[in-house]
């Protein structure tokens, strides 16, 4: 394959600098509410302001790309990969400089918002992720694209992981006298440049890997499936072409409801437990927020070490549903967390709960034509960022309501919807066997 056509630099300096950025807003945000709401304050009043805060970013930064996502993806898929790529990178490069001068200039932390307006109005993570996606898909054969873009997601995990070790350290050990965060957002901004040049001049968008087979996504063995699509063309293309179009219909529906279930999984327990591990009894400082941060960060090379060896002989339904019940019960114990060494545990038994998305987006792709990837990815990813924001506020106030008496409430309740979740994977599982049974008939 030709070096030019790698994504992987981009994904990796991206996440770099999207982890810096990350721990450098939260600390932000933490000390100028810290500074502004009265000194009396009690800590539920200073996570009240932090948290409402939160819920209006992520809310703009997640809707506004319903603006221009869609759009930026049919233009990818119509001209250039590139460009739904590149317009992304472009509004984060961007909204990252708005937070330095945040800084620099003790400018109020509402610019922040019109960052993130900035943000996602050049299609945000939305149509970034779903071009990558897209990039990956198209430069994959079918029998190894799962594996692709687990690895893909391998390589953004490991450089988040990198990223939120380095992020607390820098975050207090070096500032610009007393303006804590300089070098850490200015390290993310330069990341975000350098992405941006190499996707515009070095990165070269590959040829597709071949015509997307639907029986391969019947979840039989890949050396099977070859066999299986020979015979079948020669011996019934009448009922091969007709058959998986009907099955598609309802593993594409149940694929897309499965992937929201467990987004809302995710993302309402994720963006309530920076505020869950800054407050008692856990008040961690920097530092351990970096170390947090990398913990999960291990969950990508543990999911991406799964695929690589349970793909072999499990079909991808298995697989999503071992994540989905791995992150769920990690969630579990997570409700319960009192002592730093139960925070590591709870993330030990998460070590799969990335295999959900990657794996589906996978069996989308082959359910698909090739140039219609972006389209369906951005598709999705709009569906998980509407439901995903939707979720965020619901969870943030959830979060206020029940801060006092069990502030581990929030992580039972993505329990719940977790274990609901399998339900549209199971279906899934159920019409790709019996597909493949009647396939097998036929082929007899």
């Amino acid at each position: 394959m030709d070096k030019r056509t790698w994504i992987e630099p981009v994904v990796a300096g991206a996440q770099l600098a999207s982890a810096f950025y990350d721990t450098g807003l939260l600390l932000v945000v933490k000390n100028y509410y810290n500074q502004t709401i009265q000194v009396n304050s009690t800590e539920a009043v200073q996570q009240k302001a932090i948290s409402n805060f939160y819920i209006v970013y992520k809310l703009v930064e997640s809707l506004t790309p319903l603006v221009s996502a869609y759009g930026l993806a049919k233009l990818g898929d119509l001209k250039n990969r590139k460009i739904s790529i590149c317009v992304p990178l472009a509004g984060y490069l961007l909204s990252r400089i708005l937070l330095l001068l945040l800084i620099l200039l003790e400018w109020p932390i509402e610019v922040m918002y019109g960052a993130a307006v900035l943000h996602g109005l050049t299609g945000g993570f939305t149509t970034y992720w779903a071009s990558v996606m897209a990039l990956g898909s198209q430069g994959s054969s079918e029998s190894k694209r799962s594996l692709r873009l687990i690895l893909i997601e391998f390589i953004y995990g490991l450089a988040g992981f990198v990223g939120s070790i380095a992020s607390g350290h820098l975050f207090v050990s070096f500032s610009l006298t007393y303006r804590q965060g300089t070098v850490l957002v200015s390290l993310s901004v330069a990341l975000y440049a350098f992405c941006l040049v190499y996707s515009l001049f070095v990165l070269k968008v590959p040829q597709a890997g071949g015509p997307s087979l639907a029986v391969s996504s019947m979840g039989m063995d890949h050396t099977d499936n070859k066999l299986a699509d020979d015979a079948t063309e020669s011996i019934i293309p009448e009922t091969r072409a007709r058959a998986p179009a009907v099955a598609s219909k309802l593993i594409i529906i149940m694929l897309f409801v499965g992937a929201i279930m467990y987004d809302i999984t995710v993302t309402g327990a994720m963006d309530v437990l920076p505020l869950f591990l800054i407050k008692k009894p856990l008040s961690w400082g920097p530092e351990y927020i970096g170390y947090a941060n990398a913990a999960g960060y291990m969950i990508f090379i543990t999911s991406f070490v799964g695929v690589f060896l349970f793909s072999r002989f499990l079909r991808d339904t298995t697989m999503i549903m071992m994540g989905i019940v791995s992150f769920s019960v990690g969630i579990l114990i997570m409700a319960f967390v009192h002592q730093t060494y139960l925070f590591y545990i709870a993330r030990a038994v998460m070590l799969f709960a990335l295999i959900p998305l990657p794996t589906i987006r996978s069996l989308l792709s082959k359910h698909v034509e090739g140039s219609s990837y972006g389209k369906v990815f951005v598709l999705l990813q709009l569906s998980l960022v509407i439901a995903g924001a939707v979720t965020a506020a619901a969870y943030n106030k959830i979060y206020q309501k029940t801060l006092d008496w069990f502030s581990g409430f929030c992580f039972l309740l993505s329990c719940g919807v977790g274990f609901l979740s399998l339900i549209p994977i199971s279906i899934v599982a159920c019409n790709q066997h019996t597909s493949s049974e009647s396939l097998e008939f036929l082929t007899d």
